[in-house]
């Protein structure tokens, strides 16, 4: 059976063969044999092909959307109930081993610079060495952090969370490598990403965020969960200002 999608996605960007194989950095025959027998490439092949050619790998090769589920659940390592049961040493941990990329997208998340005072101080060393650090705080001033603050029934309360760490920060904001946006973003769950490893805190009508759930995921490729909620944290930033 003939992978037709493949070789109409080839034909519609003005491609052959040859010069498929020659980007992805194989054999034309291997692409060739992709085409009339509906071999499904190896994961790396597959994106580069797919990437090149314009097109969503799912489209040309619609068994991957099982793998892709699959690999999507195994992203979660666990549930905790509430904020607070999340363990002190997780959080310890994933500040400790991040390497490459922090970032955070919450409201006020106070908490956290409370339960790691040095953690401004960290975050420097680490853009130091050469990582990315993007924070984002809820706007005190804004209308969304005021309706917010009426949800969680903690009113100016919360406005003032968003500020103390903000201060909280002063100690990393001229640090190269970090930046502070603010935001009057409706945010559905607060973000924690450290490299592979993302704690996400939804946030529940009527309840402030430390009474909700939180779920962990690590990176997994080919899963979609990790990079869903990038893609909503991406979203935020692209429309936050600078603090």
């Amino acid at each position: 059976m003939a992978n037709e999608r493949l070789r109409a996605a080839i034909s519609a960007k003005g491609e052959t063969i040859q010069s498929v194989a020659q980007h992805v950095g194989i054999d034309p025959k291997s692409v060739e044999r992709w085409i009339t027998t509906d071999r499904t490439p190896h994961r790396g092949h597959r994106w580069k092909a797919a990437s090149y050619l314009g097109v969503d790998e799912v489209y040309l090769w619609p068994t991957v959307q099982k793998q892709s589920e699959t690999a999507s659940t195994s992203e979660l390592i666990t549930y905790y109930p509430h904020r607070g049961a999340v363990p002190t040493a997780l959080w310890a941990s994933l500040i400790e081993k991040a390497k490459d990329q922090v970032d955070i997208l919450v409201y006020g998340g106070t908490f956290l610079f409370d339960g790691f005072p040095d953690l401004p101080y960290e975050l420097a060393d680490k853009a130091k060495a050469g990582a990315q650090v993007r924070v984002m705080l809820g706007d005190p001033d804004s209308e969304m952090v005021r309706q917010r603050g009426e949800e969680e029934g903690i009113g100016d309360d919360l406005a003032a969370r968003a500020r103390i760490t903000r201060r909280y920060l002063e100690p990393a904001a001229k640090t190269p490598g970090i930046e502070i946006k603010m935001h009057d973003t409706i945010l559905y769950n607060s973000i924690y990403r450290f490299d592979d490893d993302i704690l996400v805190n939804p946030h529940v009508l009527g309840a402030p965020a430390g009474q909700n759930p939180v779920l962990h995921f690590r990176y997994i490729p080919g899963a979609r969960t990790f990079r869903h909620y990038m893609r909503s944290f991406d979203y935020a930033w692209e429309r936050g200002r600078p603090a």
